[in-house]
């Protein structure tokens, strides 16, 4: 393996998460995976839901998704401890399951995670995530949102490709570099904002 890319430190779920049972992912699911990476970090990342985490003998392992986003992230020039990685599923799903349903159950989890990070900038992947965070607008799409800032919450969110995506499709990979580096000056723009009001408060 590349040895720029590391397994994230997952951190721990809060205590009354740990069990969830408001979806069917409670049965079939390994553990909850409340997010990886920078707790404090200024970006949050968020994808669809968690990837496996052990290969077939139990050992820890970058899944594709993962390895696929620390190559953006690194191309883009932004260091893995200024971003913190989490899901709009805090289960890894391995087999079909209601989606609508267990979406609606997780989405106070990750409102409760902007709430309490308040991140600088947050980042979405894959239509997934656009069509949950914004429900009210029809046939959302990364490839339209690409380019462009919307505003959830009072953050600022950008939105990519999903890494699988990237992975099957080489050629979107310039375009995922692309928008992370653009993630990345949002975020420099952000942080002088911040410093400025700061200075004059």
């Amino acid at each position: 393996m590349d040895h720029s890319f590391v397994i994230l430190p997952e951190e721990q779920t809060p205590k009354g998460i740990q069990h969830c049972e408001l979806c069917e992912l409670s049965r079939q699911r390994h553990r909850v995976i409340w997010g990886e990476g920078n707790p404090n970090a200024p970006l949050m990342l968020i994808l669809d839901n968690p990837g496996a985490r052990e290969d077939r003998e139990g050992n820890s392992f970058l899944c594709g998704t993962r390895e696929t986003l620390q190559l953006g992230l690194r191309e883009a020039g932004i260091e893995i401890d200024s971003v913190y990685v989490t899901y709009l599923l805090k289960c890894r799903p391995v087999r079909a399951y209601d989606k609508p349903t267990a979406r609606a159950a997780c989405f106070p989890h990750l409102q409760l995670q902007l709430g309490e990070k308040q991140p600088l900038v947050l980042f979405g992947f894959g239509n997934v995530v656009a069509e949950a965070l914004f429900p009210q607008q029809e046939n959302i799409s990364v490839k339209e949102l690409r380019g462009s800032w919307q505003e959830f919450r009072g953050m600022p969110i950008g939105f990519t490709y999903h890494p699988l995506a990237v992975r099957r499709r080489p050629n979107l990979l310039r375009f995922f570099i692309d928008d992370l580096a653009a993630l990345k000056e949002k975020w420099r723009e952000r942080a002088a904002d911040k410093s400025s009001s700061n200075n004059h408060g």
